[in-house]
């Protein structure tokens, strides 16, 4: 139940029209932003939220019982705000947004009326459009561990416990060049193009030093070794900047025994029966009904 301040209720029941709204957006990384959809700055909850980031909303639509409520965030890619290359980098995946209504006239005076969480944003020119996903959305996600085939975890973390640091699986190399974006990284030579697809690709100087992302594809060309991104960088790749590669894993059994001699490790069900067996009926034979089972 809300916590309505008196004043602000009283102001309500009076037919207010100096109302706005105000969103305090919290990212996983602990930065803090603000906007609102007033002509002016209000401080709301310690946060001053900026009027000139163009900000504007849909109407919010909440449905009954476990249901995620959604609704819609618009505003203007401001550098002092919301950047492209933020928005690039994911760095408002998942974040918190706090929803205020407020009196302009006595920012003060506010209420929170929902909490919820960013989910796909996209850019549209020089504007983005963000959906915002109430906290049931929470309930929709995948916990515990599945039933499949392939292996459920990451190749080199604590459950896997394949060391990706030994000879053959870690390779430290320099862009030479951007072929069609794709990077071309020399010094790879003790790696193949088969074992990068699924690896991992690390940004480790220049302006992308940090970001992190899959290989999809890799190509071995006459000065390197062409790769494939899943995401590209949120600032680009230059010449000479430094990377470091992990071989990949496509979680299949045999890999994971023959490639990496890890199948004790293996976090996955190879010997579930698939749905050849599964759809497999009796058939009589030559000598009649027998028993024998035989796949259709």
């Amino acid at each position: 139940m809300r916590a309505i301040p008196p004043a602000l209720q009283a102001r309500l029941d009076a037919g207010c029209t100096t109302l706005a709204t105000c969103w305090i957006l919290r990212r996983r990384d602990g930065v803090v932003l603000g906007f609102t959809d007033h002509d002016g700055d209000l401080v709301v909850a310690g946060v001053t939220c900026r009027a000139a980031s163009g900000f504007d909303a849909t109407a919010a639509a909440e449905k009954l019982g476990f249901a995620a409520g959604t609704a819609e965030i618009a505003g203007a890619l401001v550098d002092e705000a919301v950047s492209a290359a933020d928005i690039r980098a994911g760095r408002y995946d998942g974040a918190r947004v706090e929803v205020h209504c407020v009196d302009w006239t006595d920012p003060a005076l506010a209420v929170l009326l929902r909490v919820m969480m960013l989910g796909a944003v996209t850019r549209e020119g020089p504007a983005f459009r963000a959906e915002l996903r109430s906290l049931a959305a929470a309930l929709d996600v995948e916990r515990g561990r599945l039933f499949t085939p392939r292996c459920g975890a990451d190749l080199g973390d604590a459950r896997c416990g394949v060391d990706l640091a030994a000879p053959g699986r870690y390779g430290a190399g320099t862009v030479v060049r951007l072929a069609e974006e794709a990077p071309v990284i020399a010094g790879l030579a003790g790696l193949s193009a088969d074992d990068l697809v699924g690896g991992r690709l690390t940004v480790a100087s220049g302006a992308a030093a940090g970001f992190a992302v899959e290989i999809a594809a890799a190509t071995v060309v006459t000065d390197g070794m062409k790769l494939t991104l899943w995401q590209m960088p949120p600032e680009a790749l230059a010449v000479d900047d430094a990377v470091a590669v992990t071989v990949g894993c496509d979680k299949a059994f045999a890999t994971c025994r023959d490639r990496f001699a890890n199948a004790a490790n293996f976090r996955g069900f190879p010997h579930m029966p698939g749905i050849d067996r599964i759809v497999s009926v009796p058939l009589p034979g030559e000598g009649g009904h027998d028993g024998a089972v035989s796949g259709r």
